[in-house]
């Protein structure tokens, strides 16, 4: 596989990984891991640069998504909206370094752009978040602890 193809393809993978979408961006870095052909820190790199931007366009959505809410067609009930918001004022910003969770990282940072997050301070602890995460997942995949 070309070394394009191959940081491409992780870049893709965890992009996707960051938004609603049921992608393993974890698995793909592992494998590439795993064939010893990639620069360790170039593949943590591009998982976490392409997953960030992921939760960026969560972001974005987040922002957005308020207008729509009272439409028939609006896929979130106004109930789990409201759960959401409010567990999201409750714990602040902070909670953003939880977005590198599976369940609750992606609605995290749809609610963090619904509530008007700077984005300078949400890049700065999703991109924190994840980069740990795939940083931990490596190390692991390394046997390094």
């Amino acid at each position: 596989m070309s070394d394009l193809a191959a940081y491409g393809g992780l870049f893709l993978t965890a992009l996707f990984a960051a938004t609603l979408l049921p992608v393993q961006s974890e698995a793909t870095l592992v494998g590439l891991i795993l064939t010893g052909d990639y620069s360790i820190v170039a593949l943590i790199a591009m998982a976490s640069i392409g997953n960030v931007l992921g939760s960026v366009l969560n972001w974005l959505i987040g922002r957005g998504i308020e207008r729509f809410r009272d439409r028939k067609w609006f896929p979130i009930k106004a109930a789990a909206l409201d759960r959401a918001r409010g567990w999201y004022q409750r714990y602040g910003r902070w909670s953003l370094l939880l977005s590198w969770a599976p369940v609750i990282g992606d609605p995290l940072t749809v609610i963090a752009g619904v509530l008007r997050e700077p984005l300078p301070i949400f890049l700065a602890l999703v991109g924190f978040a994840k980069t740990m995460r795939f940083i931990v997942v490596a190390a692991v995949t390394l046997n390094v602890f």
